[in-house]
């Protein structure tokens, strides 16, 4: 082809154009943030309404970028749940804070590729340092830095890191010659639905529930049981995950007794602490870590507790060796000088996906600009509005607690009965200025209260009992 007739490149934003559409943004961001508290918590939009808004075809010709911004507020904003509202006290926080949209905003900038550390050594060194720091700051084994044996790596969700320490176990089982078909995952029935969902992909034909005792925690004596009945029908246990703090009530598993059996059954330990491992950066809830020395694999999400936004979970592992040998797999385009030295880590070795983003600028902006003291005062605040709400709703005869409350999440029904119960979390939800999540405990309706929004303070939620006062 003659250079005559190449095609012609597309326009792109001028620098001018891009800082002055970017001023735009980050205003409209900054607006946002500062508007929240007057709308609705939920979306209200019906199904198909946001699509009814787009056009049936993508437009042939570029549009002015002033349009784009318009239809964030016409089009994106009805559809919006908003999880950064202080009044949300929904599933668990998803916390965004400026520091870390702003180190979003960088790393989108920088466009890198992190697959290898010689594609970008700064994302690859900035990450194992900081998660070597939370190692210090969440007193977790020292073996679990990455200037030791194990060492920490950022995946997308607790989920992928979950479903990647079950296909490790797996792996490592093969080498001992166990058949696949035999192998047998454990956790508890309060357990996230990760587990099951994941074990069931990484090829676990045997997934075993174990029952709880009366505060939602691993049965340890059933545990035992449901090995030895295995065993006996000649499968083979290989997997248990123990959870520190369960979405459903925030119960915490006995690390310790579960890590001996697994020690003594030689099977694989996996913690995952999505929720409540953020509360491990203050030395007074580390009891509920306790055997850490323990385990195999940990995860942990500072996008819930830890103004990091969505994505950012942190997985943990005592040993990196086992990870590394099954999941790399080192095709000619990837070989480096770099690499073959030995001297480097390649996360791409350390998870499923290849690619993988620059996620640990934000962690770190975070850290560096709260400090570990913000961090500290934000998590104990939240735990004393979830105090204090907690002692209203256990000094009120219309209510009960029904599970401990370590953390930031209270569980309650109404003593007038299950229909009680679901009336209230209907009606309270019916409000366009809360949500919360109805959920089930016991087979029987109960309310969870989470509280951990950034910017949520003693106002919203003396709001909310009021609103609970006024509506059961």
């Amino acid at each position: 082809m003659a250079e005559s007739e190449l095609p012609q490149p597309p326009e792109h934003l001028s620098s001018e154009e891009f800082r002055k559409h970017g001023h735009a943004l980050i205003d409209w961001i900054a607006d946002y943030w500062d508007r929240i508290e007057d709308l609705p918590v939920e979306s209200s939009v019906s199904p198909g309404s946001v699509r009814e808004l787009l056009p049936p075809e993508a437009p042939q010709k570029g549009e002015p970028f002033a349009d784009l911004i318009r239809d964030l507020d016409e089009i994106v904003m009805p559809g919006i749940t908003h999880w950064q509202h202080p009044s949300w006290f929904s599933f668990f926080p998803a916390n965004a804070s400026p520091p870390s949209v702003l180190a979003e905003l960088v790393s989108a900038g920088l466009g890198v590729q992190g697959m290898l550390w010689s594609t970008s050594p700064a994302a690859t060194e900035i990450e194992s340092h900081v998660l070597d720091w939370l190692v210090d700051l969440m007193d977790l084994p020292s073996e679990w830095k990455t200037t030791s044996l194990g060492g920490g790596v950022l995946q997308m969700s607790a989920s992928d890191s979950t479903h990647t320490s079950l296909v490790v176990a797996r792996h490592q089982a093969m080498k001992r010659g166990v058949n696949p078909t035999a192998m047998v995952a454990y956790a508890s029935t309060q357990t996230h639905s990760s587990i099951q969902k994941g074990a069931t992909v990484a090829g676990y034909r045997h997934i075993r529930l174990i029952p709880v005792d009366d505060k939602q925690a691993m049965d340890i004596s059933a545990l035992r049981a449901a090995l030895a009945s295995d065993k006996a029908e000649g499968l083979v246990p290989v997997f248990v995950a123990a959870t520190l703090g369960t979405t459903g009530t925030t119960a915490v598993d006995p690390i310790r007794p579960i890590g001996e059996i697994c020690q003594e059954e030689n099977l694989w330990l996996h913690v995952d602490a999505a929720y409540a491992g953020n509360a491990m950066i203050c030395p007074e809830f580390r009891h509920h870590q306790d055997g850490l020395e323990l385990v195999d694999s940990y995860t942990f999400n500072p996008h819930k507790w830890l103004m990091v936004n969505f994505d950012c979970s942190v997985f943990y592992v005592a040993d990196r060796s086992p990870l590394i040998d099954c999941l790399s797999i080192l095709p000619p385009y990837l070989k480096n000088e770099a690499s073959e030295s030995g001297a480097v880590i390649d996360y791409r070795d350390w998870h499923v996906p290849l690619g993988r983003r620059f996620r640990s600028l934000k962690l770190w902006w975070v850290i560096r600009s709260y400090g570990v003291e913000g961090l500290q005062s934000m998590i104990r605040y939240h735990v004393a509005l979830t105090e204090r709400l907690a002692e209203k709703l256990k000094s009120d005869p219309r209510f009960e607690v029904v599970a401990p409350h370590p953390f930031a999440l209270v569980c309650f029904r109404c003593t007038a009965g299950d229909e009680a119960t679901q009336s209230l979390a209907e009606a309270v939800n019916g409000s366009p200025n809360v949500a919360w999540t109805g959920s089930e405990l016991d087979g029987r309706p109960m309310i969870r209260v989470s509280i951990g929004q950034r910017t949520t303070d003693e106002g919203h939620v003396d709001a909310l009992w009021d609103l609970i006062d006024e509506l059961a």
